[in-house]
């Protein structure tokens, strides 16, 4: 079993393939981390001291016994208000007055299959795939409960966390502060490897030491944000790519978090991943509930491709749903580059025609087919179709595509409204707005109260209107702004502070009910490209729109930071024309395509601007990427460099059973007189021989991972380059 308790001990062990997560519930109730990390057998209690640590407080139950605190104990569910001044995982507000909570074992519960989240996203796993530990805290004062749910997914070595808070007692209480996971490490020095960035260039890598003090990430923004990624690694300080000790922790979110990393004052590490307390205050009536968002924990002990391709595989099988969940993604192209707010109906049908003869499977049409919309300053919250501008009905164009053979795709933003629009005119309450201020415009637009039923409600009956119209079989789900003016016309003043938690779930809400609504239709999250990309959003939309910054020698980096949790078959990749719109800079339309092709792939561009040796090139890509998409989708991917430090940036992809690899390399500077770059390959079959499908030269898989293939010395910037491998069943020479 993968969960066991012993009784005589009260230790709990969670196995896994490869690791041990171990727990104790103490002669005093308290429920204390043991151990973390590589597969152990026996009971780790051992490793707990006891010593008189002066100012360091002791509960009033242990009578006297000052070598026993809190403050110094590695625990699971570090809560204020227990002589423990660390960071904590809750906070609770009594109707006193007073902030703390005591809370002590009560009881548990095993049982197969993993838990999951009324109105939350979760990792979903059978009976025969997971096992469920259920674990009762409650505080005997205010009679507050916490369920600490533990899902363990042995064979993939992954461990869920979250918790549910119950308030029990007959009195209001405030959640100030709660997270999902807590983990103490009370030996190692870490570094905590964070993806911070900005709209047009996320999840770039920082690596930190865990120094002391607290060191915290989070976002404020409503969304998960562009700044910083609700994922991180806490890694030992030697930990590389191929070794070393590592543990993942992914917040199951798409709304405001904070991750939290502290070296104590006895060289302890504390890790908290959870809800961000900043304008967070939860009111909890008696018999009220709340749930806090899952972590997905993971450790590696052979360093972070190990841990990502854990990652990978646990996202693709477990939390992606629907029938997009293990199918090859459209090839499409998208009239924003190619068009913006610029385009009737027949130039719709134009691109659709362009994109038959190129082999493209679909054509989305994005932004200013509704409303008064010529510009973005207009038209968002009137979702009815502009049959003026596209000089047809919406039926008809689909009608008119498809019969090129082409599939017909959607733009929308739900959760925004223009003040120049009949929606804000009729409903001005329903947008986000302090009373007696003005509000904070974000591309002069304002949020809708999704927090609100009535608000998502009459939205969605709009945009089903619209998605009734034909066959539309994609949709891409736009959120262009951070949230300011949080506040509800709906609630009381003393329940504003639930108002961010609120509105994420009513986000998740609408997202379900379209899937239920349309199951076989592929939704794409997006918020201004990559500022909601996480594992939240990943329940409901297959894939997101990586960034909306299609430059390829950025898109380099972008993709490479993403790829430490994220699949590639989840971000959406483009090709988009040149000279970029983001940046200026002009790459070869190979090197495009070969970065583009580390996603779902697509066209951003308007091809009626193509050469004829261009349009030919692009047939080929798309011949290219079909060919291999089955081995790019699920393939193990590796990374092969490091594009912030190397000249080049190398990563393949490898099939389940060793026989089919893909290598792409991109040169990320030229010099003269330069050296040769030998890049090496991972994942081989060392005594297989692989064949180089272009040049048909043969070698052993122990070469190319120990000595590596040298990369072409040639003139030009950012060359690229791919090569494709088979394994050789009868071997050779």
């Amino acid at each position: 079993m993968a969960i066991v308790y012993h009784q005589d001990t009260r230790i709990f062990t969670l196995q896994t393939a490869h690791t041990t997560y171990q727990m104790k519930v103490d002669a005093y109730g308290f429920l204390l981390h043991l151990y973390y990390g590589g597969k152990t057998d026996g009971d780790m209690d051992y490793l707990l001291t006891y010593y008189d640590r002066g100012f360091s407080g002791n509960p009033a139950d242990v009578a006297g016994d000052r070598t026993y605190s809190l403050d110094m104990l590695p625990q699971e569910y570090a809560v204020m208000g227990t002589g423990d001044y660390r960071n904590h995982a809750l906070i609770v507000h009594n109707a006193d007055g007073s902030d703390c909570c005591d809370l002590r074992y009560v009881r548990h519960q095993i049982r197969d299959g993993k838990y999951g989240l009324t109105g939350l996203p979760a990792v979903s796993a059978g009976e025969g795939e997971a096992q469920t530990l259920e674990i009762v805290l409650e505080d005997p004062v205010s009679h507050v409960q916490v369920r600490l749910l533990y899902g363990v997914l042995a064979a993939e070595d992954i461990i869920t966390r979250s918790a549910v808070i119950r308030n029990c007692g007959s009195e209001e209480i405030i959640v100030e502060k709660a997270a999902s996971a807590c983990l103490d490490f009370i030996t190692g020095e870490y570094d905590l490897i964070s993806f911070y960035g900005r709209h047009t260039m996320e999840r770039n890598v920082q690596r930190t030491p865990v120094a002391h003090g607290s060191l915290m990430i989070g976002s404020l923004r409503g969304t998960s944000s562009h700044q910083y990624n609700p994922a991180v690694i806490l890694a030992e300080q030697s930990a590389t790519e191929d070794a070393g000790g590592c543990y993942g922790l992914m917040f199951v979110y798409s709304g405001n978090f904070q991750c939290e990393a502290q070296r104590d004052q006895y060289e302890q590490t504390r890790v908290v991943m959870g809800l961000q307390s900043d304008k967070f205050h939860y009111p909890l009536g008696s018999g009220e509930s709340l749930a806090v968002p899952e972590t997905v924990l993971c450790y590696s002990g052979e360093g972070f491709g190990v841990l990502s391709g854990r990652y990978h595989r646990l996202i693709r099988k477990y939390l992606i749903r629907g029938r997009y969940a293990d199918c090859p993604r459209p090839v499409l192209i998208n009239s924003w580059e190619a068009s913006y707010f610029d385009f009737s109906g027949e130039t719709i049908l134009s691109l659709a025609r362009e994109a038959a003869d190129l082999g493209i499977d679909m054509v989305v049409m994005d932004d200013g087919w509704f409303g008064k919309r010529p510009d973005d300053n207009s038209g968002l919250g009137d979702w009815q179709v502009n049959e003026e501008k596209l000089g047809c009905s919406l039926g008809e164009l689909i009608r008119r595509v498809n019969g090129l053979g082409v599939k017909f795709g959607i733009w929308i933003e739900p959760e925004m409204v223009s003040e120049d629009s009949d929606l804000y005119r009729q409903h001005p309450d329903w947008a986000m707005r302090v009373p007696g201020r003005k509000p904070v415009y974000g591309r002069n637009q304002l949020v809708l109260d999704f927090s609100r039923k009535d608000v998502r409600d009459a939205v969605f009956e709009q945009i089903c209107a619209v998605l009734d119209q034909g066959n539309i079989e994609y949709v891409k789900w736009d959120m262009n702004r951070s949230i300011a003016d949080v506040y509800s016309a709906a609630l009381p003043a003393g329940c504003q502070g639930r108002v961010t938690y609120d509105y994420v779930l009513g986000v998740y809400d609408f997202l379900e009910r379209l899937m239920e609504r349309y199951p076989d239709m592929l939704i794409e999250g997006c918020s201004g490209g990559g500022g909601r990309f996480d594992a939240g959003m990943l329940y409901y939309t297959p894939q997101i729109w990586c960034s909306d910054n299609t430059d390829a020698v950025d898109r380099v980096r972008i993709q490479y930071g993403t790829s430490f949790f994220y699949p590639v078959s989840v971000a959406g990749s483009h090709v988009s024309a040149v000279p970029n719109h983001q940046t200026g800079r002009s790459v070869s339309l190979h090197t495009r395509g070969v970065v583009a092709m580390a996603g779902t792939f697509g066209y951003e561009l308007d091809p009626a601007k193509l050469t004829g040796e261009e349009r030919e090139e692009i047939r080929e890509q798309i011949r290219r990427y079909k060919d291999r998409e089955s081995v790019v989708r699920c393939g193990r991917y590796y990374r092969l460099s490091d594009p912030y430090r190397d000249a080049y940036a190398a990563w393949m992809f490898v099939s389940e059973d060793k026989k089919r690899v893909l290598l792409s390399v991109v040169m990320l500077e030229t010099h003269g007189n330069m050296a040769v770059t030998y890049v090496r390959f991972q994942g081989l079959r060392p005594d297989v021989l692989y064949e180089d499908q272009r040049t048909r030269r043969r070698h052993y898989g122990s070469a190319l991972m120990e000595a590596g293939i040298p990369m072409p010395v040639e003139p030009g910037e950012y060359p690229a380059y791919e090569m494709e491998l088979r394994a050789v069943e009868d071997g050779g020479s």
